[in-house]
Parts: structure tokens; sequence; C-alpha cells
């Protein structure tokens, strides 16, 4: 059959969902009903937790099976095993210069306009109790090196158990190589893994109907448990959070992601479900499987997604970063100590280090607030509980920071190495039809889908 002239330039057809089938209409009503229930019904909010907690341990069971699986895939599947090490020291690179810059832009935001000034708040008189109490003192037992340590399990089976993701991203990424080395011997375990893989996926398309029920949830504990007079109470350190949260994204990571020939806000609509389902349960690992299975689709490859997001949600926190410094140099000007140029630059050397290996999980923020505030010894660590109240709320914007950190970290990376797929990326983010992933042919084909894209 013969293709018409002018076929070439038929403009590609559009996918066209009914919006009352897309999942992010749904999230998104979900959370304005959950906040109304809070609101009005508190007793009512507060009683509805289980809902959210339901939900974020359901996608947390599968979670390191998943970052596990697509490791291993991704690894056995590369052509030359020194390109896994490759990736990983771009990766960490690029995390280390970007949350860099996250916590030098909240340290300038701070100082400019000094939200903590005036409250005169004297450490003793705060009184320490409840999960804040609990915090702290995790806090308090946490080293600056505590990550490195911790990065090696003492027993796989309880790395799995515990849901740490870097614990089983490093026991991953050592299986995936051992399968690598095995050659023809380790190819019907590489056509496993990603038949079980899709297996898995298929869990999480499941998992995901619920996410309406879990924002709504977790929304409506929020706002019944705090209230919405919380937010009132400390709007301008709330108001300087997200300000600065914005302007990061907007600012910094759609330079980078200019430079890397993506436009930001067709990234940020192309992930509106997951970032409204991270606002929801204020935590990203609630999207983290859909996270990686959406950039794969984007023509980010499998062994380059498998690497830099489950890495990135322990050493690439830029919402994390942000609110560290914020909230630390809040309480330094809220209990009245004065901290020279040099004592805070030696803060945000700590912040670092302490930053990093923090899980992307609710309350992970303050533990490391607590434990930076115990290193550093001159800001009174009791002082955090000046914003314990609104820590609820904050944690919400950092999640959604810290995800659209990593999902670009990838693009990047797989920019980096050449592999990123513009033109698929370019169809994807506008809506156009693309062929879609299909893990069982990826399944019989394991080398080819390691190298694709």
């Amino acid at each position: 059959m013969e293709v018409p002239a002018d076929s070439a330039k038929t403009p590609p057809e559009r996918v066209r969902t009914p919006v009352y089938r897309q999942l992010y209409v749904w999230v998104l009503t979900a959370i304005v009903l959950g906040i109304v229930v809070g609101a009005v019904w508190p007793s009512v909010g507060v009683g509805l937790e289980p809902l959210g907690t339901t939900f974020v341990n359901a996608i947390k069971m599968i979670i390191t099976p998943i970052i596990f699986l697509t490791v291993v895939s991704g690894i056995a599947g590369v052509e030359d095993l020194r390109r896994v090490g490759r990736v990983g020291l771009k990766a960490l690179v690029y995390f280390e210069a970007v949350t860099t810059v996250a916590l030098a832009l909240g340290l300038i935001a701070v100082n400019v306009f000094r939200p903590g000034a005036g409250v005169h708040a004297k450490p003793g008189t705060l009184e320490v109790s409840g999960k804040a109490a609990t915090y702290i003192q995790q806090g308090e037992s946490q080293s600056w090196w505590h990550f490195i340590t911790d990065m090696v399990p003492d027993s796989v089976v309880g790395a799995f158990a515990q849901g740490n993701v870097l614990q089983v991203l490093f026991f991953a990424v050592l299986f995936g190589v051992a399968v690598k080395a095995l050659g023809p011997v380790g190819a019907p375990i590489a056509a496993g893994v990603n038949n079980l893989s899709a297996v898995i996926f298929k869990v999480l398309r499941y998992v995901m109907f619920a996410a309406p029920i879990g924002a709504f949830g977790a929304m409506a504990f929020t706002i019944g448990k705090y209230g919405l007079s919380t937010l009132t109470s400390l709007g301008k350190l709330i108001g300087l959070f997200y300000g600065t949260s914005i302007f990061f994204v907007i600012v910094v990571l759609g330079a980078i992601a200019a430079l890397n020939r993506i436009n930001m806000f067709k990234l940020l609509r192309y992930l509106r479900e997951e970032l409204l389902v991270v606002l929801g349960t204020s935590s990203s690992e609630s999207v983290l499987p859909q996270l990686m299975r959406k950039l794969e689709n984007l023509g980010a490859p499998r062994q380059i997604v498998g690497l830099t997001v489950p890495t990135g949600y322990s050493f690439n926190l830029d919402g994390t970063c942000i609110y560290l410094t914020l909230a630390a140099l809040y309480v330094a000007q809220a209990t009245d100590v004065n901290l020279s140029l040099g004592a805070q630059l030696g803060l945000l050397a700590v912040l670092l280090l302490t930053s990093k290996g923090a899980a992307g999980v609710t309350g992970s923020g303050f533990i490391v607030l607590a434990a930076t505030l115990s290193t550093v010894g001159t800001i009174p660590v009791a002082g955090i509980m000046l914003i314990f109240g609104i820590d609820k709320f904050m944690s919400e914007c950092r999640a959604i920071i810290n995800v659209c950190g990593n999902s670009l970290a990838s693009i990047v990376v797989a920019r980096w190495e050449g592999v990123f797929d513009h033109d698929r990326a370019r169809r994807v983010l506008n809506g156009e039809a693309v062929e879609p992933l299909e893990p069982v042919r990826e399944a019989q084909q394991p080398v080819a889908a390691g190298a694709s894209a």
C-alpha cells in the first residue's frame, strides 16, 4: 500500500480520555472533600485516618519488590556493567549539586524574610511530649554518617520486610550484577524477573484505584487533627516555605529541564496524578512505583530509572533540603540565637550530610532537623516544638518537591548517558499517542528491554 505524500503532515492522534475517568480528577475531588469533612466535622476527619494509612501501607507493600525487580532487570539488560557504575556516579554528582542549591536557596530566603524574628521564644518553657518527643529522640540518636552504615542490611529478608528502600537498592544492584555476570546461565533468571515485574505492576494498577479513598482519608485526618487555624498561626513561615519551593521548581528545576529540552510545566502536568496523591497522603513513597513506570514511558530506560529514582529518594530530597534550612534558621531566629555567616555556612555543610538518607515518609524531615540541631549544638533542639504543629502541612510540600526533583533527575541522567528518547518524551508530554510499554514482550527479550531508548 502506498503512503500518501502528505501523510507525514497529518497530526498524530491525541489520547482522549473522558474527564470522569481520569485518576487525577478523582484524587483532586477527594482532597477537597477531605478538607471539607476535616474542617466541618473534625472528629469524623480524625476517625478517617485508617483510610489514608491503609492506602499508604498498600503502596509500601509493593515498593520494595518493584525496586528490586526493576533494578535487577535494568542491570541484567545493560550491555556493559561499567555503565551501571557510571550511571550511579553521575546520579550522585547531580544529586549533590541540586540539593546544595536547594539548601542555599532556603538559607537565602530565611535570611531575607526572617520569619522567626520577634517571636522571642524561650526553649526552657517549651514542653516536649508525644510524637514530637519520639522524633527528637530519634534525631538525637542519629549521626551524620548514619546513612552509610544503614545502606548495608544485616538481613536480606529484613530489608524487604522493613521497607528500607536504600538497603533493597543495595542488594538489588549486587544481585543484578551477579545475574549479568553469569551470562547465558543468568538469562532465564533475567527473563523470570521481567515476567514477575509485569505481575507486580499489574498489582500496582489495582492498588492505585484506591488512591482517591486514601487521599480523602489522609486529608480529612490532617485537617481534623490539626485544624485550619494551625495554618494561620505560623502563616509567614508556611508561606515562605511554599513560595521558596515553587520558586525552586519553576526557576531552578525549570532551567535544568530547559537545558535538557523538557518543558517543566508539561512534565508537571504529565505527573499530576502522582503529585495529587502525594498532596493527599503527605508521602512521596506512595507514588514511587507508578513514578518509575511513568518515567519509563516518558523515554528514560529502565536501568536509568531503576537506579536514579530509588537512590534519589534518599540522596535527592530537594523539598526536604529547603525545609531543613528554613526550619533550622527559623528556630534560631525565634529563640534569639544569632548565627554568623560562618556559622550558617557550617550549618549548611552539616545539612549536606544529615539530609542524605532521609526516607520520603511523613515525619522524616522533622527527625533529620532534630539530628542536625543536635549535631550543630548552637540551636536548642527543643525549639523545633515551635513548628511541630505545622510540620504535617509542610511535609506535603516537601514530598511534592522531592517527587518533582527525582523525576527530572532521571531525565537528566538518561540524557547525560545519551539514551533518553526525546521524540517519545515530546509526544507523551504533548498528549499524543505512543507505543505502550509491553512488560510481557520485554520479559521475553531481557537484553533488548534493558537497552531500550
